[in-house]
């Protein structure tokens, strides 16, 4: 399981956004649990070209202060909406052995929406927290309609799993067990086969 965070970078990252306050929350919870619980954060961030004011070298690209990544956290770069096409990531997922991709950020309607629809395509469980993405009024929905269209309606039972955060902070403890048992298992086959081939030295 790998926790995604999708372009929350400062340009958009603003309380102009549906139930501004509730996303903030929600992010910072999910990345916070995720840390402690030693699932991997990975950030994409989106850049809209030389010229624009979300591009590398701009202060509007680099990720928001409040979910800013930690030394050695994973960040990707795309000019499409989905966090999958050209950017490495899904090479990097397949070769972790990712199975569960967790997904929060901005903005719903647009690379949030092509992220889990991508994911699920290739074969990714997609799971989407609840609050913890969000996107502006545009010219057909207010954000509120754009969030419930997509989180309540399009992407649940279709594409993604929808859970509260609390449960998914719940997954990811299980998550966290589950692969520290690994790792015992791991651990003490070794050391019975180290024993093994070694046994007449030991004993004799």
């Amino acid at each position: 399981m790998v926790l995604l965070v999708v372009d929350a970078q400062r340009l958009i990252t603003t309380p102009d956004l549906y139930n501004f306050n509730a996303f903030e929350n929600a992010v910072k919870s999910l990345i916070a649990a995720a840390r402690e619980h030693d699932v991997e954060v990975i950030y994409v961030r989106h850049d809209d070209g030389a010229g624009t004011e979300l591009t590398k070298g701009t202060p509007g690209f680099e990720i928001y202060e409040g979910f800013s990544p930690q030394p050695g956290e994973k960040i990707f770069d795309k000019t499409v909406n989905s966090s999958f096409k050209g950017t490495g990531l899904l090479e990097y997922l397949v070769e972790k052995n990712v199975h569960t991709v967790a997904v929060v950020g901005l903005q719903t309607d647009y690379c949030i929406d092509a992220t889990i629809k991508c994911g699920f395509e290739h074969g990714f469980k997609m799971i989407v927290p609840e609050n913890a993405n969000s996107t502006f009024d545009n010219a057909f929905m207010t954000g509120e309609q754009s969030y419930k269209y997509y989180n309540e309606f399009m992407w649940k039972g279709r594409y993604a799993e929808r859970i509260s955060v609390e449960e998914m902070i719940k997954k990811m403890k299980k998550c966290n067990l589950y692969h520290m048992k690994l790792c015992y298992k791991l651990y003490f086959d070794y050391i019975i086969k180290l024993i093994g081939e070694n046994y007449e030295n030991i004993f004799y």
